[in-house]
């Protein structure tokens, strides 16, 4: 899937600055081989530069948006790191035809770059106006293979499972039990762990064909908590 393809030629000024913001993310992944990660899939890099991170972030902060930090997108939450979120969709191994489980929608950045990777997107956003504000955006911008629901994601959304891929964008103290038993056999699970913001670990978890789940640290993060889960 593409997203609404090029996009308006205002967007013109900004294409130099996602070739940079990849470039980055390219150098970055080779700098941390050692910790878990490897190199970044050249599909994943090409979505990566194919999505306009400008439009998903305030209008203050677009003289930012493609510097490879994360920025604020208002009640609390941010529109993770470039490279986390490269990192974090190669991490899922996608197809064209999989179907994709996104916990914390938030701006819908990272809803776009999967939905350029994936056949089907469905993605829970807790915070309601975030939910509205992303779903009326990506349907602007042309992401036509995405679902966005508000809820709480600890439950994961059983109405679409199995998962081939799930991605969870703020971080539990655990994985949410519910998420591992909507994930396909061979499917994979990127997720941060920990509690609080400094004692948080980026999470690879596969399901093999038998069914049985295997974990694998990839690389200390930090993200926000995710919320819910009464």
């Amino acid at each position: 899937m593409t997203s609404s393809k090029t996009h308006e030629a205002g967007d013109a000024i900004y294409i130099e600055a996602r070739r940079l913001m990849v470039e980055e993310i390219r150098a970055m992944a080779e700098e941390t081989v050692g910790y878990g990660a490897g190199p970044i899939s050249e599909r994943v890099l090409a979505a990566m530069a194919a999505v306009p991170r400008h439009r998903f972030v305030p209008d203050e902060e677009r003289y930012a948006a493609y510097d490879n930090h994360p920025l604020p997108i208002g009640y609390g939450q941010t529109i993770s790191q470039p490279y986390i979120v490269a990192l974090m969709t190669d991490l899922l191994r996608l197809n064209k035809d999989d179907t994709v489980l996104e916990v914390g929608t938030g701006c819908g950045y990272q809803t776009a770059i999967l939905s350029e990777l994936a056949g089907e997107v469905y993605s829970i956003e807790i915070v309601e106006p975030l939910a509205r504000h992303a779903a009326g955006l990506l349907r602007e911008l042309g992401y036509a293979n995405v679902e966005v629901k508000a809820g709480d994601g600890h439950a994961g959304w059983i109405e679409h499972a199995p998962y081939d891929g799930i991605i969870v964008t703020a971080a539990p103290d655990q994985v949410p039990q519910a998420l591992i038993d909507q994930l396909k056999p061979g499917g994979r699970l990127a997720i941060p762990v920990g509690e609080g913001w400094f004692a948080q670990e980026l999470i690879l978890i596969t399901k093999d064909k038998d069914g049985i789940s295997h974990s694998k640290n990839i690389l200390p993060v930090r993200f926000v908590p995710l919320t819910g889960g009464d």
